[in-house]
């Protein structure tokens, strides 16, 4: 499962209101190699799905990934952060053995 906090829907919610996505968009995120400590998160909107696709809906927020991404995101929350840090979207993953400074990149 994909979790999606209340911060990370608030902004979704915000995005949406602002007419640049339509009510068919959904949250895609994945894992790719890459960055200071190995696997790098990535999160897009997306309105079209794919043969493989793992779907989840948390917090009324439909979450989609791809197998293999899905296996390094098992049990994480996609939270948001508007605060003098400006993460602006973020990963709280329990897999993840250690993260870069910035929070971006991770290693299991």
């Amino acid at each position: 499962m994909l979790f999606v906090a209340e911060s990370a829907k608030e902004r979704i919610a915000e995005i949406r209101s602002q007419g640049e996505l339509g009510a068919d968009y959904f949250v895609r995120v994945s894992v790719t190699s890459g960055g200071c400590s190995g696997l790098s998160y990535n999160m897009d909107f997306d309105n079209e799905s794919k043969p493989n696709d793992q779907v989840f809906e948390d917090n009324g927020i439909k979450v989609v990934t791809d197998l293999k991404s899905f296996l390094y995101l098992f049990n994480s929350t996609l939270e948001f952060s508007g605060g003098l840090e400006g993460k602006g979207f973020f990963f709280n993953n329990p897999n993840a053995a250690r993260t870069c400074g910035c929070g971006e990149s991770f290693a299991v």
